[in-house]
Order: structure tokens, then sequence, then C-alpha cells
């Protein structure tokens, strides 16, 4: 059996710093997400919020922008189309049965 080295423990000090991380993006996230759904906004700037959302994971995070695309993403677009439909509902008009003949 292989003994375990110093060098294959992970290094306390790296542990901190990723969950560090990981906490500041789950209040970005968590803020986001609130604001989104309390906040007067238009859609725009809702998207506008969005984006400064993603831009601030990739900087926690530089190469995990596939990761924000695939996890947090669609959670932040679930509540812009709730909020902010991308289409009105349709709605149908109610209209009267045509006679023969008429028009």
């Amino acid at each position: 059996m292989a003994e375990v080295g110093s060098s294959d423990l992970p290094d306390p000090a790296a542990i901190a710093e990723e969950q560090r991380r990981l906490d500041r993006l789950r209040r970005t996230v968590d803020v986001t997400c609130a604001l989104l759904r309390q906040a007067a906004l238009t859609r725009r700037e809702a998207e506008h919020l969005v984006a400064a959302a993603r831009r601030d994971a990739l900087e926690l995070f530089p190469d995990k922008g596939e990761v924000f695309d695939l996890v947090i993403a669609p959670r932040l677009e679930r509540i812009l189309e709730e909020r902010w439909p991308a289409r009105p509902p349709r709605v149908l008009e109610f209209r009267p049965r045509r006679r023969d003949g008429e028009r």
C-alpha cells in the first residue's frame, strides 16, 4: 500500500480560499435573484443585472463560464421569464360562429 505524502493532501489555505469564493458567488446569485424578484426594474435593467452577476462569477472562477451557463443562468432566466415574459401570453378573442353566407 502506498503512503500518502504531504504533497497529496489539499492545501488548507487553498480550500479556505475556494470556500470564500464559493460563498461570495452564492451571495451574489442570491442577491441577484432577490433583486430580480422584488426590485422595480425594466427587463433591460434586469438583463444587465444578470450580466453583472455572470461577470462577477467569472472574476471569481475565470474558467467556469460553462458551469455558470448550465447551473446558475437557468435559475436567473426563469425569474426573468416569470416577471418579464418575452412574449405576452396569447389570449384568444371570443368570436361568434359565423352562419352560412355571413362574412
